[in-house]
């Protein structure tokens, strides 16, 4: 029996209560007498999650949210689906298992992400309709190919019709999406998106019914934005080892009401509302419902006492009360990266001068603009200009196949050196920045040593992050990845970067369906006009 104060979702009421849980269910509650100095919430649910971003397993990625209060995450695995196909997705079921929190896996709609870029595998409709047939498959992963919605294609049809034979929700990502386009994508059955960057874009969709998740995670921070136009979730989407242990959804809750959102409101976008949309027994404190609760000292600041999932106290005062067992990792790495030079990352010209598109990146967001810039060419090569920031990108195929695509790039701020990664959605090739071919090439080399992960090389020091589960992920203490992955990061500080999160823009830079220049191992990409374009402009 557990009593103290309790929120009912439902009505919005506050009142003490006593709490009857019988083999990890909820059997009854009841209203009691008594002033209790805490208040008992349902445990908080991440209605959007890549748990490969944090870089960290499944298991690993439990023990430092579930002191936060989070008890349960909708993770869609499309980053290692990307790399491993459905033997990816198996592991990260396989692996969720070995924590308390409950895991719940979209299948992912888009693998490859684009037909523009290598990934190493394909799931086909079929697979889809096998995976959603699983329990602890509850969706149809977020559906990025928007151009193929609106135009019918039929591999992305027959998807779609599988999620609805299978009665299971559509999830959507549909950056800057508007109007007719908007009204046939949401026509075709999908009913979340976790992408708008503005009120006006939020509010025209929940006219029209979508409801829309805003994140709050290491690299898209939207809530305060999107609250204006009202929202149905609080996410993460994508979050960092050292962003996760100082505060999942209990910032987000705390960050919201900051921002102006009534306090339970915010709890629902937690709790009920995406229980009620994936269907989980889960996100209240009802009858039949799992007992998975966060104990918190107000509504206001949010913080966590005790944590409880299935009736079972798993964390208090912000730390975890349960032993993390751990799976073999995965064996299979895919990095095959073929032999390239330094003269592979060029872009060559005969002119003495060019003007290029250039990608230019927003910290905080993952979006890009395009601009034009003139540059120099030496030697037959277009030199970037470190001095107004313009720096060289390149995508490498870690796949086997050979290919490279070079660009350029604004925002990265490095003065030295070069910054590489086998993280680079949603194919995760490797992806390296830098001032100079040489080091760029010598990060690249670094990861294809260690079997994955980040780099960053200066002139007279290298640091490497190993990420040994596909090139995205470690099984180690979330503690041991955040302390690295802050080293590493100040090391790219050093180097001139003054991008709040780094390693994590520069991963999406490769994602070919985010607005609005990006780069893939086929070539510089227009998402606006979903076709390759030229780097040299004249």
């Amino acid at each position: 029996m557990i009593r103290g104060n309790i929120l009912n979702v439902f009505t919005g009421d506050i009142y003490p209560a006593e709490i009857e849980i019988e083999d990890g269910i909820i059997r009854a509650v009841r209203r009691i007498r008594g002033e209790y100095d805490h208040i008992i919430l349902p445990g908080f649910i991440d209605a959007h999650v890549h748990i490969e971003s944090s870089m960290l397993t499944p298991s690993s990625f439990a023990s430092a949210a579930v002191p936060h209060g989070t008890v349960a995450a909708v993770s869609d695995p499309h980053e290692i689906a990307n790399v491993m196909g459905v033997s990816g997705i198996d592991f990260m079921i396989s692996d969720s298992s070995e924590a308390p929190m409950r895991f719940y896996f979209t299948a992912p709609s888009c693998v490859p992400a684009t037909p523009f870029e290598t990934a190493g595998a394909e799931i086909s409709a079929g697979e889809i309709m096998e995976l959603l047939g699983r329990d602890s498959i509850v969706a149809l992963g977020e559906m990025m190919n928007f151009p193929g919605v609106i135009a019918g294609d039929e591999e992305v049809t027959a998807k779609i019709e599988a999620a609805k034979a299978m009665r299971k929700p559509i999830d959507g990502h549909a950056p800057l999406l508007s109007g007719d386009d908007l009204c046939t994508y949401i026509a075709a059955g999908i009913s979340t998106d976790h992408e708008c960057v503005t009120a006006t874009e939020a509010i025209e969709k929940r006219e029209l019914g979508m409801k829309i998740m805003a994140r709050e995670g290491s690299s898209a921070k939207n809530l305060r934005d999107l609250l204006p136009a009202g929202c149905d979730f609080l996410v993460s989407d994508d979050i960092h080892p050292g962003d996760l242990l100082r505060g999942h959804l209990d910032l987000a809750l705390r960050r919201a009401v900051e921002y102006g959102a009534d306090p339970v409101e915010a709890v629902q976008m937690v709790t009920i509302n995406p229980a009620s949309h994936y269907r989980l027994d889960t996100g209240a404190i009802a009858p039949g419902m799992h007992a998975d609760l966060a104990v918190v000292d107000n509504l206001r600041d949010f913080t966590v006492r005790r944590v409880y999932i299935g009736g079972e106290l798993v964390a208090a005062d912000g730390r975890c009360t349960y032993r993390m067992k751990k799976s073999a990792p995965i064996s299979v790495n895919r990095i095959k990266v073929k032999e390239f030079s330094e003269e592979d990352l060029e872009v060559e010209s005969d002119a003495d001068e060019v003007t290029v598109r250039v990608i230019d990146v927003m910290d905080g967001q993952i979006i890009t603009e395009e601009s034009r810039a003139g540059l120099a060419v030496e030697d037959g090569f277009v030199a970037p200009d470190p001095s107004a920031d313009i720096l060289k990108v390149s995508v490498i195929d870690r796949y086997g196949k050979g290919n490279i695509a070079n660009g350029f790039v604004r925002g990265f701020g490095l003065g030295e050196g070069a910054l590489a990664s086998t993280v680079a959605h949603d194919s995760h090739n490797i992806i390296v920045v830098g001032t100079d071919s040489e080091k760029m090439k010598g990060a690249v080399d670094l990861l294809r040593e260690s079997g994955g992960g980040l780099a960053a090389l200066s002139d007279d020091r290298c640091m490497v992050l190993e990420l040994p589960v596909a090139g995205l992920m470690t099984d180690r203490e979330a503690s041991e990845v955040a302390e690295e992955l802050e080293e590493i990061n100040d090391f790219a500080y050093e180097l001139g970067s003054r991008l709040g999160a780094p390693f994590m823009t520069m991963s999406f830079l490769s994602l070919l369906v985010i607005p609005e220049l990006k780069i893939g191992d086929r070539g510089l990409f227009s998402v606006d006009r979903f076709e390759f374009v030229d780097v040299i402009v004249d």
